[in-house]
Order: C-alpha cells, then structure tokens, then sequence
C-alpha cells in the first residue's frame, strides 16, 4: 500500500508528500498501462526506479521535463522479436529501431530459433550492453536442431530426453518459456507429443509456451487447437505469436479464430497472443513456396533435391501451386537477396516477366542460390482490425535491430510496429482507444509475462518511461522506403537513464538480460 501511497495522494488532490528525485516529467497526461483513461500528473524517477506518480511536492532541484501536451507511458514491451543476434553485434547492440519506437524491453528466441545456450546468450549480451531490456525463450527448433539434426522423424526416447534436458538447463538460466517455429524447419517435423513432452517441462519452471503455430491460413483453427492442447496437456500458458489470418482464401476467418480462443479463455485456460498491425507478413521463401517433405536433411541434400529431374517433376506443380494462391507471385516480394540485390522490392510476378521465365523457375533459382527474405501481402485489412481491438492482442513486431545503413528492403515493423498501432490506428483512425493501444504494449504484455516491476507507471516500478507527442508519434517506415526511425518519441527512459533525450538518440546502454526466476530452480 505504501507503493501507491503518492499515486493515491495525487488521485485525490491532497498535495501528496515531498519526493526526492532526479528527473521529473510535469504536466503530461499519463497512460499507466492498465488500460485506465490518461489522467494529467507527474512522474518522478531517482536512479533507475520511478518513485511517485501523480501529485507530489519534490525536493531539491532535479531535473524537470516540462510535458504538458505530451503523453507519457511505460516502456513499451516486443514480446515477438528476432533480435537475438543483431543485439550481439556492435552496430545493433543499441536496438535504436525500437528504441526510436518506445520500446524498452524485447523477447528473443522467437518461432523456435534462437540462441540454445541461455546463459552464454545472456553473458554476451552482458558484456557488449545493449539498449534496450531484453528476455529470451528457449527455441524447440535450434534445441531440435542440436538432438537430431534436420531429421523429418519423431525423437528417440534418448533423443527426447536430450532435448528435455536443454529445455530444462535453458529454463534454470533464466528463459521465460519454450517457443516453437511449426512451420520451419526442422521444428515442423514435431508431432504434438513432443511438443507436449518440451512443454511440461518449461511448465515445471514457471515458464510458458509461445507459438508460430502451424498453419496461419485456411487451416488455422486446428492449428490453434494445437496449441491450445499443448498448453492444457502440459499446464501452461499458451502465447499465440502474431495472429493472423493469412492468405486469400482464409479472409474473414479472424473471428473464428478469436471466437475459439475467447472460449478457451471463458473455460479458464491462460492464453494470449500478439499482431503485428500490417496486412503484409514476412519470412523466407523457402517457408513460403517450398514443402517440407523437400526441406529435410543437410542443406546439400536441399540443394540436390533443387537439381535431380525426378524431384523436381513433383515439386514444380506444388510451388506452382503456391504462386497462385499468392497471385502469381505478385503478393510475394523480396525483401533480400544478397545474390542479385537489384531484385529486392520486387515481386516475383514482376520478376518473371523481367526476366522472361515463368514465377516458378525465379523461385527455385533463388532456393539453389542460398533463398531469400521475402515479404507476402497476405491479409486483409479488416481481419488486421478486428484483431487489434482484442484485449487479449499485444502489440509486437517480428523484426529484428537493424540499421537504416543496411541495403536491403525489410518489412517495415522492425521501424513502425508501436507508433503504427497507437499513432495511426488509435490517435488517428480511432480503431482504438489510445488507453487500450498503449496497454497492449506495456501493462498487458508484462501480465502474459508475469514480469515484476515493469510495464506499468508505478512508484517502485522500473523507470522504464516513454514520453512521446500524440501530434507527431507515428511510423514512417513504409514498404517500399522501409529503414526509417519513427518520430514523435520526445524522451525515452531505459532503467532511469536516457536514451532519447528531447527527441536525439544519446547512445546510452542502459538495457538489462532479464532472467525469469525459475520456481525449479528456486527449490
């Protein structure tokens, strides 16, 4: 009680008590990420913790951000990034994409892969510091990788164990769950067993089961149903990576997936999920167009099956397949290609006819020659919409720290995910209300972690802050111009320390490894 006691004071006009602090932020209308309407006050920080929100008297003479007419907000929270080798790199450490963003805290080990060596993944991000917090999930596909190579078979009984082992090493070093990839390989060889077998023993942990489920178009409900089977069979939480409804042919079908999903939730189980909030995804082109009874074995095997006449007389016909489920290749650009750059921002429709071949003969000679990132024009707006407005929906973006250096054509949610949805959709287009935009970036995606001490303004909490003008806060990154920071983030505190001081990047590191502490490992 004593925690909320300056909140309290300020709520009912009391005054409130005299605060020392560093830094205040005065007059801005603050959103605390309970979903609750913004309400003008202060928040004050000494050293890395927020030590009042609200009304208070302050002490001494710190620093005093004057945000009347701005917003200010927790620390955005990724739970869906890829940044897990970027932020072991100098040149991306600084995650600066998101941090242009609001973002303060990242998940890594995503869709399965990842880093398997928990501990060494957070000694060296320890060692180099980082920009931004950062919590990772032990990745099935990179522990199955590990066991069994590329094998399309189910694990021997040794072979499990081995894997249940790096699962439980991975979650004792302080991993927040088990993620899974079904649709990469070699993580879509997995039967449901297994993954029910890996689970139960994050679930031992504490830890939950975050998944790119196995099928985001036509098939989506039994994939769904999957994981929701996981999650009951081995008693976790289920997290619901960037959901989707993907592919023509499965517009519409959102409300069916989140009809499924709510009364799973009205039955009590525990899950969630996360958008992006684009109609367009992104993956390789290998994931796309090719199946996986081709992607088995060493990339040599690949790469044979890619040259012998008999394989390709039956794979032909199936990417064939897939071209017109994506119109001919026009919905599947390429996003890089470091073999022929000059392809990167095409589709493969207009690849084709560049290069005067049919859509199927560009996909197998990129495959033959390393593949390619693409993106895919997937989604329908509506379903984007629909989904957004869930209270369950946090906001996360499947991208990756990069640099505005590099020259290639990404999927523009590594720059724009977070001002996207609150700048555009919620402050413009009023899809939502700002209070629930903002919550599914803080206080919500902190209660699917259970993280303490962040994701909400709260005296005691973390001074993880962001301070941002409803005015300008917006993406700028677009597909066709896609490295471009956001705008509108006024000031940005990482652990009550700067990182974007009135609107300039500081190149201060002040990001964490948060270790998820393992019920296990506590006994």
């Amino acid at each position: 009680m004593a925690n909320l006691y300056p909140l309290l004071i300020g709520l009912l006009g009391l005054g409130g008590p005299t605060i020392e602090a560093d830094v205040v932020i005065r007059g801005a209308t603050l959103y605390d990420g309970s979903g609750a309407a913004g309400m003008v006050g202060d928040v004050a920080i000494r050293g890395e913790r927020i030590v009042a929100v609200g009304r208070f008297t302050v002490a001494g003479k710190p620093r005093i951000i004057e945000a009347k007419g701005l917003a200010a907000a927790p620390g955005f929270i990724d739970l869906h990034t890829h940044s897990d080798y970027p932020l072991q790199k100098p040149a991306t450490r600084a995650n600066r994409c998101y941090l242009h963003q609001g973002v303060t805290t990242v998940a890594t080990g995503n869709c399965g892969s990842g880093p398997v060596d928990v501990a060494q993944y957070f000694h060296t991000l320890e060692s180099g510091k980082i920009g931004t917090n950062v919590l990772h999930q032990v990745p099935h596909s990179d522990v199955r990788e590990r066991v069994m190579k590329n094998a399309n078979r189910p694990p021997t009984a040794d072979e499990l164990r081995q894997m249940e082992a790096l699962v439980d090493q991975g979650m004792r070093d302080g991993a927040w769950g088990l993620s899974t990839g079904l649709i990469y390989n070699p993580g879509a060889y997995a039967k449901t067993d297994e993954l029910i077998a890996l689970a139960r023993v994050a679930a031992r942990h504490g830890g939950f089961y975050a998944s790119h489920i196995r099928d985001e178009g036509t098939g989506v409900l039994s994939a769904l149903q999957e994981a929701l089977t996981i999650g009951r069979e081995a008693g976790l939480p289920v997290h619901i990576s960037h959901l989707k409804a993907s592919g023509r042919r499965a517009w519409g079908m959102a409300a069916d997936e989140i009809a499924l999903l709510n009364k799973a939730r009205r039955a009590g189980q525990a899950v969630s999920a996360d958008q992006y909030p684009y109609f367009a995804s992104s993956t390789s082109l290998k994931a796309t167009l090719i199946p996986i009874s081709f992607r088995e074995g060493s990339p040599k095997d690949y790469l044979a099956r890619l040259k012998d006449a008999e394989q390709l007389a039956r794979l032909r016909p199936l990417v064939e397949r897939g071209l017109e489920q994506h119109q001919g290749g026009k919905d599947i650009r390429i996003a890089r290609y470091a073999p022929k750059p000059a392809w990167q921002g095409k589709d493969l429709a207009a690849l084709a006819a560049l290069e005067k071949k049919p859509a199927v003969d560009i996909v197998l000679e990129i495959e033959r020659h390393g593949g390619a990132q693409v993106i895919i024009f997937s989604m329908s707006e509506e379903d984007v919409r629909l989904i957004m407005r869930q209270p369950f929906v946090a906001t996360a973006s499947d991208g990756a720290s990069m640099l505005p250096t590099d020259a290639t054509m990404p999927h523009p949610r590594s720059y724009g995910c977070f001002p996207r949805k609150i700048g555009r959709y919620a402050i413009e287009e009023k899809i939502l209300s700002l209070e629930q935009a903002i919550r599914s970036a803080s206080g919500l995606p902190a209660d699917i972690l259970h993280l303490p001490q962040r994701g909400y303004l709260k005296a005691d909490y973390f001074a993880d802050v962001v301070v941002f003008d409803p005015k300008t806060f917006r993406d700028t990154a677009t597909f066709d111009q896609p490295h471009q920071y956001a705008t509108g983030v006024r000031y940005l505190f990482v652990n009550g320390r700067l990182a974007i001081d009135d609107g300039t990047f500081t190149e201060v590191l002040a990001g964490k490894v948060l270790r998820h502490s393992s019920k296990t490992a506590e006994k």
